[in-house]
């Protein structure tokens, strides 16, 4: 295992989750000097996890269900011995009256009551896209909202992985 290699594995559909992933590996790379690699697990369901020491979940909701891609691969990986952290981007999420709900709905009930052995170092819920016929219907500013949420956990998430 190289030591502080990171692999950042997430699942998108609408875009937000990966571009939170990219957000998240420039700040380990630049401010942490972290190796990361980023997959899309829809394109590589079972990406070998030998080689890292920290290993990043993000997933995306759609239809108060989180990605079944990323319940999957929580599922059939034992991640003793490496430090994990999830994230998740939702529409719930990206409402501060929702914010708390999105936490227990998605992150608590969906992935980690249902994977007890799963002790992530680092858990949050940023807001996700909303977009109908391809176009953008999240509110002026949200986006921006949502990436310096993303570049504050990053900054903090870099800090326990750099240990």
């Amino acid at each position: 295992m190289t030591e502080n290699k990171t692999l950042i594995a997430y699942v998108t559909k609408g875009g937000a989750t990966k571009d939170y992933a990219s957000e998240i590996a420039g700040i380990l790379k630049e401010k942490y000097g972290l190796e990361v690699d980023m997959v899309d697990l829809k394109k590589n369901k079972s990406p070998d996890l030998s080689n890292y020491r920290n290993i990043v979940i993000g997933t995306g909701v759609r239809m108060f269900h989180v990605y079944k891609e990323a319940l999957k691969f929580i599922e059939k990986n034992n991640f003793e011995g490496k430090r994990v952290a999830v994230f998740l981007s939702s529409g719930k999420a990206g409402n501060p009256k929702t914010y708390n709900e999105a936490i227990e709905d998605y992150i608590n009930k969906q992935i980690l009551q249902k994977n007890p052995r799963l002790k992530p170092v680092a858990a949050e819920a940023f807001g996700g896209r909303t977009k109908i016929l391809g176009k953008d219907m999240d509110p002026p500013g949200y986006a921006d909202q949502a990436i310096t949420k993303v570049k504050a956990w990053a900054q903090e998430l870099g800090k326990q992985l750099a240990e």
